[in-house]
């Protein structure tokens, strides 16, 4: 744990996928008040941060670390995570990593429920999710962390609708990156189950 930690807080870049990366986008997407889903929405994020902290940091970059740009990102500068840490009220990246760690709110618990992880599946897989109140999506694998859903009932997502995701747990939000919706060409972010996390991870 030391060594990870030493290596979060002094590493030159971050991986864009571990969940303090993605803690931090959530604190920053509370801190500007909305979801960061269009173009003009990186704009104003922008210009907030200047306002904020008197710090820039350019359109393009928040738009691969949040993974709305063609150009994906595999890693994040330090540079980049410090002035997004400032803007959320910590000292710093290597801050923002010590109060997540004091405040335990990324658990370090051996993890018992369902478990599924993309890479493991074969392409043309399919699953069924669930989550409170009472939604239910069918979803197949394309391969290289890809999904496309099939079915759905109660939710949001429609068939067609595709997306990337890691790793699939019951207890756990649905995290959906490259999230794009039928006849669109327009990528975001999506969670699903955010409150209580899954209650169904099945293979059909």
């Amino acid at each position: 744990m030391q060594r990870y930690c030493f290596y979060l807080c002094h590493a030159m870049s971050v991986a864009v996928n571990i969940p303090e990366v993605e803690l931090l986008r959530q604190k920053v997407e509370t801190s500007y008040g909305k979801p960061l889903e269009t173009h003009n929405s990186f704009i104003a994020l922008v210009d907030a941060i200047e306002t904020t902290i008197k710090e820039h940091l350019s359109e393009s970059t928040l738009e691969r670390m949040w993974g709305y740009s063609t150009r994906e990102a595999d890693a994040i500068s330090l540079r980049t995570l410090d002035v997004l840490s400032r803007y959320v009220g910590s000292t710093s990246w290597k801050g923002f990593c010590a109060n997540v760690k004091k405040a335990s709110q990324i658990e370090s618990e051996e993890f018992k429920g369902d478990s599924l992880v993309s890479s493991h599946l074969q392409a043309g897989a399919r699953l069924k999710l669930g989550w409170l109140p009472n939604r239910l999506i069918t979803v197949q694998y394309l391969g290289r962390q890809r999904f496309v859903v099939l079915e759905s009932l109660n939710s949001s997502l429609k068939p067609g609708d595709s997306f990337d995701c890691i790793q699939i747990q019951t207890g756990r939000p649905l995290y959906l990156d490259r999230f794009r919706r039928a006849g669109s060409d327009t990528e975001t972010r999506y969670v699903a189950g955010e409150r209580n996390g899954l209650t169904l991870v099945q293979t059909l």
